[in-house]
């Protein structure tokens, strides 16, 4: 985390966390709340969404959030908590991280979900022709995990609330 970040959380350890106003979608964009049409809006500062990427991690609980400042903001999953692509053959989450591939998934709409050390990542959807080529016919071979199990199995909360803590 930020070093900012570390003090604002030293200086006021007790400020009530934030829920329903942050998103991840499934291409590995940030969405803030946009009260105004009470529907999400892709953040498009790049300082922002970069501060964000550093600054995000999961609770004990498997609720993955924002840690802004001594708030934490809870973000609602589209998906994963993590959204993976690939730079060249790298292959790298949405925060900018590389990820170390272990297992490999596939579910019931053919798309790809990866256990990295960082947890589950689902592959955006623009890599799947690419994933697909650099398998061959063994990406038919990959265990199945229906959508709806992901986030049981893989240990993470798709929508945190304040009833989780």
């Amino acid at each position: 985390m930020d070093p900012v970040v570390l003090r604002a959380m030293a200086r006021w350890p007790n400020l009530p966390a934030v829920y329903g106003w942050l998103a991840l979608d499934r291409r590995g964009n940030w969405l803030l709340k946009d009260s105004a049409s009470r529907g999400f809006a892709r953040i498009g500062n790049a300082a922002l969404r970069e501060f964000i990427a550093r600054n995000y991690a999961a609770d004990e609980n498997g609720c993955w959030y924002f840690q802004n400042g001594p708030q934490r903001v809870y973000v609602a999953l589209a998906y994963a908590p993590l959204v993976l692509h690939y730079e060249a053959k790298a292959l790298v989450d949405h925060c900018g991280r590389a990820t170390n591939p272990g297992a490999t998934y596939i579910d019931e709409e053919g798309s790809v979900l990866i256990l990295g050390e960082r947890g589950l990542g689902l592959l955006d959807d623009r890599d799947l022709a690419f994933f697909a080529a650099r398998l061959g016919a063994d990406w038919q071979t990959l265990p199945q995990v229906a959508s709806r199990e992901a986030a049981a199995r893989f240990g993470f909360v798709s929508t945190p609330s304040d009833s989780l803590r």
